[in-house]
């Protein structure tokens, strides 16, 4: 934790590089402490900055929290992927997201019981998976309850292996679970109704 010069004044620590360290800072302790647990005061300490500092840039705990879970699930090109393997690439995709990103895991578990966290996750998979299905979508109307339902299928996967850790899907090889998945995700983004 880096202690915080007395001697050096707020607008020397102030500035785009200061909030930004305060910003990481944050994404690394709620990653690991989750939402409820961290304290501006624990941010302010990491960033070796006062917590009026903090405070300062980010207004309160949650807004630190939503700038702090900025993230980008990284949407595969699926322009070149054949359609009938979109299930798959997309199945692959995720498993492989939730595992390099502790900060969606955190966001996870802190959207179970927090508001700003839940709506953060809404806007995340709103921003970036909704156009997924706008573009595979025969049928426009629907295109928001494909990516809802997609989503729900990837959330439901990532609660259950990470955070609840039902034994019978931590178990599963990246393989089995994305023979699994693979096939609810195609038919949700790119398959018939019936």
């Amino acid at each position: 934790m880096a202690e915080v010069d007395p001697q050096m004044p707020d607008r020397a620590r102030s500035g785009p590089a200061t909030r930004e360290r305060i910003r990481l800072a944050a994404r690394e302790r709620f990653a690991r402490d989750g939402f409820e647990r961290t304290t501006i005061r624990q941010v302010a300490g990491d960033a070796g900055v006062d917590p009026a500092l903090v405070m300062r840039y980010f207004g309160s705990k949650p807004q630190l929290f939503a700038a702090a879970a900025e993230l980008d699930i990284r949407m595969p090109r699926l322009a070149e992927v054949p359609r009938e393997h979109l299930g798959e690439v997309l199945a692959r995709h995720f498993l492989h997201r939730w595992e390099s990103d502790d900060t969606l895991q955190a966001i996870l578990r802190a959207a179970a019981t927090n508001s700003e966290a839940a709506e953060r996750m809404r806007d995340v998979f709103a921003e970036q998976l909704l156009p997924v299905a706008r573009e595979l979508a025969t049928d426009h109307r629907e295109a928001a309850t494909r990516a809802a339902l997609a989503a729900s299928q990837v959330l439901g996967m990532a609660l259950t292996r990470y955070v609840l850790r039902f034994p019978a899907v931590v178990e599963l090889g990246h393989d089995e679970l994305v023979a699994w998945i693979a096939p609810t995700l195609q038919r949700y983004l790119a398959g018939d109704r019936d």
